[in-house]
């Protein structure tokens, strides 16, 4: 947390160790980090100049998704798993822009996040947004909790930004994406980023062991038929498994290629 921060810090949070939450909002420009999370931030920046860029590119991303998804695919329903510390342009905002009645249910297991997102996250008056405290490593919690607030019953699209990738065990992963997705019908879509080490990602591989040994949670990298694996019987949209800085981003040269794989599937 910055010194200029007035949000208090619940007291699970770890002001030690450098967390991927922190770090992220740090890359991206914000101020919700310790001394430890800059620390971290600059030593990785510095072994791999463009995570910067990654995290810029993942966000732009989301907001090219959820426009998309809320607009021409008419999807009102958003789960976003592992959302983070709430930046601009967060989904239910981009949702919302686009359909105001567009509900979103946001998922984190870090309560820094959770004492952010209280305060920050608000709905548009025809909507609903909601943040519920949970572990991705239990799908069938997450469902439950989510139907709270989304009709399951309906098209929901599963956000899964950079989430998949502090899941080390890939049949575990795998088994996560499918248990939520058996759960939902038929529109329903899957929304994926990971790190790679393909892509231009090599140098990643030194700031990746790094992060693992002096920040957690623990990362890892995978392969674009790894992350193929987890859309197994989805119908992919174009462009397909992408860097997800040219998922739909426009003339390539504008848009440099990052080292995180983007895709989004519809459930047939």
């Amino acid at each position: 947390m910055s010194e200029s921060s007035p949000r208090a810090v619940p007291a699970r949070v770890r002001s030690d160790i450098a967390h991927n939450a922190r770090v992220w909002n740090y890359w991206l420009g914000g101020t919700d980090h310790f001394p430890v999370d800059r620390a971290v931030g600059e030593q990785v920046t510095g072994m791999y100049p463009s995570i910067g860029e990654v995290a810029r590119a993942d966000r732009a991303f989301l907001g090219r998704v959820v426009r998309h998804l809320a607009g021409d695919a008419g999807i009102g329903q958003f789960l976003d798993i592992g959302t983070g510390l709430p930046t601009a342009d967060n989904t239910h905002e981009v949702a919302q822009h686009t359909a105001p009645d567009a509900r979103v249910v946001y998922l984190d297991n870090d309560p820094i996040v959770l004492a952010h997102a209280r305060s920050l996250l608000t709905s548009s008056p025809e909507g609903a947004t909601e943040y519920v405290e949970a572990d991705a490593r239990d799908p069938e919690l997450v469902l439950r909790l989510a139907g709270h607030t989304l009709d399951l019953g309906r098209p929901v699209a599963v956000m899964m930004l950079g989430i998949l990738n502090f899941v080390l065990d890939t049949d575990e992963a795998r088994r996560i994406v499918t248990t939520l997705m058996d759960a939902l019908p038929s529109g329903s879509h899957l929304v994926l980023t990971h790190p790679t080490l393909e892509l231009g990602g090599g140098g990643n591989e030194a700031a990746m062991r790094f992060w693992n040994e002096n920040a957690t949670p623990p990362i890892t990298a995978r392969s674009r038929s790894d992350v193929a694996s987890f859309l197994d019987g989805l119908e992919i949209l174009e462009p397909g498994i992408v860097s997800c800085s040219r998922w739909r981003a426009g003339p390539a040269a504008r848009n440099p290629e990052v080292a995180q794989f983007g895709a989004v599937g519809r459930k047939p």
